[in-house]
């Protein structure tokens, strides 16, 4: 680790800033994992798109149909491959606590800068705050690595800004990744923005958050890498300019990218957003491959269709 337990906090304020995106993991043909593939984009991510953190075997990275040695692959990939150029956050989420622990501990052995946990699916509704609360706190008696917090309807319920802010009070607990109405995540940055990094996955949303609650963190989706290329980094150019105070540079910046945007998300099938991701990844030239059961492989006419909206979008190829 970069840092002593007791200075988890102070190393994440100073340096758990940026886009930071989550890595998507490619399979080959035989659905074994396309380590060349992965290795190949990481490094186009942060060479050509200035990408600057990488969340590890999340729910993109299909972390769901993984095993146990694969995910501790994944970490293992993602540090050598960013080489001390981007940062990375690995995703020990798991319902089975010794799992959870197992893998926050070969994250921090295998050099990685953070990690990041779930909230999981409580089964038992009763005192859910101080059974969540006695859940961190676990692991982070176990591990010395900062911990982001993740909440998310996955886990049936949204952990509410009240009970964050305790957690914030956790020695190594350093961010969370609260993906949760406006509302919600503007009331925890009010409570909590002294203590904890406070950001959500919305691409949308991102601007006005630097700009109205003062964010200097993007954590974290695929919008880094499949809304850019080494020829069109419009998300790093308005990001850039939002942070130096160039507002309407950066809102048209922003705006300019509504194209693309709709172009990505109105051909996306609900139930199959791996494998529309990964297709369009091809279409940029980077390695997309295969999902794993039980993701769903998109039909020749969904690749049609979006093969169309692409050329259409404005998004300009090396």
């Amino acid at each position: 680790m970069k840092y002593a337990r007791h200075d988890a906090k102070s190393h994440a304020f100073a340096h758990m800033k940026g886009i930071w995106a989550a890595a998507l993991m490619p399979f080959r043909d035989d659905l074994s994992i396309d380590e060349e593939g992965f290795a190949a984009n990481m490094d186009h991510w942060i060479r050509d798109l200035g990408i600057d953190g990488f969340f590890i075997a999340g729910k993109q990275g299909e972390f769901f149909a993984m095993s146990l040695e694969e995910r501790k692959r994944a970490f293992d990939l993602a540090v050598k491959a960013a080489d001390g150029r981007a940062q990375t956050i690995m995703s020990c989420s798991d319902q089975n606590m010794d799992v959870v622990i197992d893998l926050a501990r070969h994250a921090q052995s295998c050099g990685a800068d953070y990690i990041v946990v779930h909230a999981p699916v409580l089964h038992f509704y009763k005192a859910q705050d101080e059974t969540l609360i006695r859940y961190y706190e676990t692991i982070a008696g176990k591990v010395d690595i900062g911990i982001a917090l993740w909440s998310h309807p996955d886990s049936g319920y949204l952990m509410p800004p009240q009970l964050c802010n305790r957690l914030a009070d956790i020695e190594t607990v350093v961010a969370i990744k609260y993906s949760v109405p406006r509302p919600m995540y503007a009331e925890l940055s009010r409570l909590a923005g002294d203590r904890m990094i406070v950001s959500t996955a919305s691409e949308e949303e991102w601007l006005e958050n630097i700009l109205e609650l003062n964010w200097r963190l993007y954590l974290c989706s695929s919008p880094p890498y499949l809304l850019q290329t080494a020829a069109d980094k419009r998300m790093r150019a308005y990001t850039d300019a939002a942070f130096a105070g160039r507002v309407e540079e950066a809102r048209a910046i922003r705006d300019s990218l509504e194209p693309v945007r709709h172009a990505l998300k109105s051909t996306r099938p609900a139930e199959k957003p791996h494998a529309h991701q990964k297709y369009w990844q091809e279409l940029l030239d980077q390695v997309g491959g295969r999902v794993r059961p039980p993701s769903l492989e998109l039909t020749e006419d969904e690749k049609t269709l979006t093969r169309k909206a692409f050329e259409t979008c404005g998004l300009k190829l090396a």
